[in-house]
């Protein structure tokens, strides 16, 4: 599918993009080139293929989600820069 100068001029203009003469022409290839293999992968039948099937083997797999007992607050505290009252200190990010 290819695109015309007007219609990546109205894309611009919902992007809020201010376009030179060479980036319109520069971004039309472009989108017309991702649209023309979107188009081709269309084309493809997936007939019977499930929608969260996958070519890579299964080796995301997670551990067992196991309660353990945690750290404790002094552990979990032991490296911070500053403390208060069993709590990490950080500067204000917010005036």
């Amino acid at each position: 599918m290819k695109l015309t100068l007007a219609e990546v001029e109205h894309i611009a203009n919902l992007a809020r993009l201010e376009l030179t003469e060479a980036e319109k022409e520069q971004y039309r290839q472009q989108i017309s080139a991702i649209l023309e293999h979107v188009a081709r992968l269309q084309e493809l039948d997936t007939e019977g293929i499930p929608p969260t099937s996958s070519v890579l083997p299964d080796a995301g797999r997670l551990r067992v989600d196991e309660p353990r007992h945690s750290l404790s607050i002094d552990d979990v505290l032991a490296n911070a820069p500053e403390q208060k009252k069993s709590q990490f200190r950080v500067p204000p990010v917010l005036e």
